[in-house]
């Protein structure tokens, strides 16, 4: 069965895959806006993030946004296979813009590691295509859950020569070899983690589990930290990379500082082009012991 999902998967992605920039955009856009006019889960989820992290929004304003953040989820989901399927040459060719880059260039001229913060914002997947063509660079990984479909992301995500890490003990120690020689390695610092060695800090005034993996990297091997993303452009034009410096505290010996000083480095670009954040995922599902789950109404974390 496992075999059979991946063939069908795998058939899926090469057939959208093949597809033109503006083509997969346009169904992206219609199937986020379906998502959201059924009212389904996605919409749920979407809409109570939105109310619990921007109370500052009106009612209409809220719901606009989550109108826009589904349909911006709906384009990223199409991207995906293209970044996957396309030729790299094609895929950086989408890149028309790029703003910050001389900070990426001045934290590796001090001959330390860096950690590239790549949220849950825009196209992920293109901006660490971009910065595995510039640079030599390592990325935290978590195993698929068709097993099969493990080789298949390796490969393509690591085709410019990029070393994919998993998210285990070993790989946490090749991570840290990584930024010790000075390399560059990538991060998705917004999922939420299980581990009780985390830390509980504010995302948008709630406390919820927070990683404080970036944290110990830091201080274990000295290297700085920057925000990254690849932001989507109207029209299909294509996107712009970002990067900007992170909120400082990110390296502070007290976990639940750095902790908050991540978040906030994340909270400051998704204000920046809020719809393309991914709203839908259940960011504030852990939260302190005791505390009500957003979620599901009438249950505590």
């Amino acid at each position: 069965m496992s075999k059979l999902k991946y063939f069908l998967v795998a058939g899926l992605l090469r057939l959208a895959g093949s597809l033109p920039l503006a083509v997969a955009q346009t169904i992206g856009r219609w199937a986020g806006l379906l998502a959201w006019r059924l009212g389904g889960n996605a919409r749920k989820v979407t809409d109570t993030n939105i109310r619990l992290c921007l109370p500052e929004l009106s009612e209409h304003q809220s719901r606009q946004l989550s109108r826009e953040s589904l349909i911006h989820t709906g384009m990223t989901t199409l991207e995906i296979p293209l970044m996957w399927e396309w030729p790299v040459a094609k895929c950086l060719g989408l890149i028309r813009e790029t703003e910050g880059l001389e900070l990426v260039d001045e934290a590796l001229a001090s001959g330390r590691g860096l950690i590239l913060l790549a949220p849950h914002l825009g196209n992920w997947e293109l901006a660490g295509l971009f910065f595995s063509s510039r640079y030599r660079m390592a990325a935290l990984y978590s195993s698929p859950h068709i097993r099969e479909l493990e080789d298949y992301m390796i490969r393509v995500r690591g085709r410019l020569g990029s070393e994919l890490v998993r998210g285990d003990r070993k790989g946490l120690i090749r991570l840290m070899a990584i930024l010790k020689e000075g390399g560059v390695a990538g991060i998705l610092p917004d999922q939420s983690p299980r581990s009780k060695t985390n830390a509980y800090a504010p995302f948008f005034g709630i406390d919820v589990l927070t990683m404080t993996l970036v944290n110990k990297l830091m201080r274990k091997t000295g290297a700085t930290a920057l925000v990254t993303y690849a932001e989507r452009l109207p029209g299909a034009q294509g996107f712009r990379i970002r990067v900007t410096r992170a909120e400082p505290g990110l390296d502070h010996d007290d976990p639940v500082v750095a902790a908050t000083a991540l978040n906030r480095s994340i909270e400051a670009v998704v204000r920046h082009c809020p719809a393309q954040y991914q709203w839908e995922y259940k960011r504030l599902r852990h939260r302190p012991p005791g505390q009500p789950n957003p979620y599901n109404q009438g249950r505590t974390c």
